[in-house]
């Protein structure tokens, strides 16, 4: 007999589960959406790290320097990473032609796994903000940096070290509120 009573209760508990675990992993969930955390703000094990050996070739029939990592030393810089078929790239770029005017930091930028017909093209409608541009046709320098997705923006100071990576596209808001203030930052720093 209770052999019997046991297998309806086992059915019923192999039923609930399921329900149950995915109930459990709603509630986590929403606790994150609620939780008014911004979502973009990925930590970075490379905050506070030298920026990784970088040397890029430039992007093919673009008049432009690629990206060597040498080049960030002594200058505040700011390499945004993005591709031609990134829609919230486009979406960004007005941000990055307003950030482009302000001649205090270098713009660079990382060209991730695109075509460099697709990539000349991105940049000649769209204008051309960047100092330089590398091309990573592979997408191996873009783990290097642990970039997670496009687009990404990293600050690297004048010592070389990153000091803030933005994930997802720059909005105005997020320039004025928490990249500008980390750019001041970097640019009151003494000189290594």
């Amino acid at each position: 007999m209770s052999g019997e009573v046991a297998a309806p209760r086992r059915r019923r508990v192999l039923i609930l589960l399921p329900l149950m675990v995915f109930l459990g992993l709603a509630g986590i969930f929403l606790a994150q959406l609620m939780s008014g955390r911004d979502l973009s703000a990925v930590p970075s094990a490379l905050i506070g790290q030298p920026a990784p050996a970088t040397e890029l070739p430039p992007v093919d029939g673009m008049n432009l320097p690629g990206l060597d990592s040498k080049d960030f030393a002594g200058r505040v810089t700011l390499l945004n990473v993005f591709a031609s078929w990134c829609v919230p790239c486009r979406q960004e770029h007005p941000v990055l032609m307003a950030l482009a005017q302000d001649k205090r930091y270098v713009l660079a930028a990382l060209n991730y796994k695109d075509k460099p017909e697709n990539a000349r093209r991105f940049l000649g409608d769209l204008g051309n903000p960047f100092q330089a541009v590398g091309a990573d046709e592979a997408g191996r320098t873009a783990i290097d940096w642990g970039v997670y997705g496009v687009p990404e923006t990293f600050l690297i100071g004048k010592d070389g070290r990153i000091a803030y990576k933005h994930v997802g596209p720059l909005t105005p808001d997020s320039v004025r509120t928490l990249l500008l203030p980390e750019v001041e930052k970097a640019l009151a720093a003494p000189q290594p």
